[in-house]
């Protein structure tokens, strides 16, 4: 049976986080505490069968209620909160933070069988077109979706042998944020994600227990769509365009081979020595696409490698760049988001350490021991002509938890949506 609840804030100390009353609760708050106490406290309530609260009292702002909610949420969707009524600005930005959470969570935890290449692209797309009819205009918005061998005929070759041999044919989101309508309008960012909606691992096949949530690997681009939408919500003036690189990585009589050779539109050739390091090969589409839009500045997120989570757990999302004042942005979006983020390096001699027999880069590092974070980077910046600046790539190690913490519960976290939305907005206004 549900138990609903009429949950308070108090600064009053109490050894413990919760106590309760009949049909109350009670979350103390320590003095100079931060919201991930009222996260907390809704992940015990979840833990204790509670799926129906109320929000009671003044002390309910913005932020607690936003972590209560973060906290509160399952993949299953069983739960009902009441919210206190805040003033017409918070409030607004709560329910445009909520949907966009909300959003990202659940096409991260959809299965694969429904979250195609095409259905996230057109998913994705019509997404940011509603909030851009609600909060901007809905002519801001304008997109295309390349899929299946017409990906192969304007020059995507990495989205298209990556995807190629599964039954549901790969596909390139690209969507165009113009505010002013103006075609001639300089491109303040360019965002591209890796989309792959199930990773196998191809020949390089993955174990079954490391496959059980590949459907996730397609968190980059969930990410990015969250968080231009929530940019767009906080009413961003510049122009912004969205990649999203979506692909099956399957196997099949006419999938990608090992020793396999693709020639890239820029003119760079990869051998593959790894099926299952996929996601940057789809990305460097992308970033070729992106690079030519002149932005100010381009990020590229993406569930890439394990060796990221080897370094920060589930708990971090990973920074490389060599632009110090791009990564200190990002760090200055994420202190005022409260969001984790955690700097890896990458550094001109991991450009060395990806080299092939056969062609110009591979798609792993090719030293006795090497750095797969900071490798795989090396591999993408080979993508983009003026790799040391304003170029900044996200491996995406806190997107999704196979088990839950104190902070979440299992699935998608939406980690690195506010973050991104504020950078964007922050840059907007420089």
């Amino acid at each position: 049976m549900n138990v609903s609840l009429s949950l308070h804030l108090t600064s009053e100390p109490q050894p413990s986080l919760l106590t309760f009353e009949n049909n109350q609760a009670v979350i103390h708050l320590r003095e100079n505490f931060d919201r991930t106490l009222v996260q907390k406290a809704a992940r015990k309530l979840r833990g204790q069968g509670i799926k129906e609260v109320e929000l009671v009292g003044e002390e309910w702002d913005l932020e607690n209620c936003w972590a209560f909610y973060q906290g509160f949420y399952t993949a299953k969707q069983d739960y009902v909160i009441e919210f206190p009524h805040l003033a017409d600005e918070p409030q607004a930005e709560l329910f445009a933070r909520i949907q966009c959470g909300d959003f990202v969570r659940e096409i991260i935890n959809l299965p694969a069988s429904v979250i195609t290449p095409q259905v996230l692209a057109q998913r994705s797309a019509e997404f940011i077109r509603e909030f851009a009819a609600e909060y901007a205009e809905e002519s801001a918005v304008s997109f295309r979706i390349v899929s299946g061998e017409s990906l192969v005929e304007q020059g995507y070759q990495g989205i298209w042998q990556v995807g190629k041999g599964s039954d549901n044919p790969p596909a390139m989101l690209q969507l165009d944020f113009n505010p002013s309508n103006d075609p001639n309008s300089p491109v303040l960012a360019c965002l591209v994600g890796k989309g792959i909606t199930f990773d196998s691992g191809g020949y390089s096949i993955k174990p079954s227990d490391s496959m059980s949530t590949m459907r996730t690997d397609m968190g980059g681009a969930a990410l990015l769509v969250g968080a231009l939408a929530m940019a767009i919500a906080g009413g961003l003036n510049r122009r912004v365009k969205l990649y999203l690189c979506c692909a099956e990585n399957m196997v099949s009589g006419s999938a990608l081979k090992l020793g396999d050779i693709i020639t890239y539109a820029n003119g760079v050739t990869a051998e593959i020595l790894n099926t299952d390091a996929e996601g940057r090969l789809v990305l460097a589409d992308g970033l070729i696409e992106a690079d030519k839009q002149n932005p100010q500045f381009m990020i590229d997120c993406a569930t890439l490698t394990g060796a990221a989570k080897v370094a920060v757990g589930n708990d971090y999302h990973s920074v490389l760049s060599m632009d110090d004042q791009l990564v200190a942005d990002l760090f200055a979006a994420a202190k005022q988001s409260q969001e984790p983020f955690w700097r890896l390096p990458f550094e001109e001699f991991h450009r060395g350490q990806i080299g092939s027999s056969f062609a110009e880069i591979a798609n792993i590092g090719t030293v006795p021991v090497g750095a797969g974070a900071s490798t795989a980077t090396a591999f993408l910046s080979y993508f983009v002509k003026n790799y040391q600046q304003h170029w900044l790539h996200i491996d995406c190690s806190a997107t999704y938890r196979k088990s839950a913490s104190d902070l979440w519960a299992v699935g998608a976290t939406g980690i690195g949506v506010q973050t991104l939305a504020n950078l964007l907005l922050n840059k907007a206004e420089l």
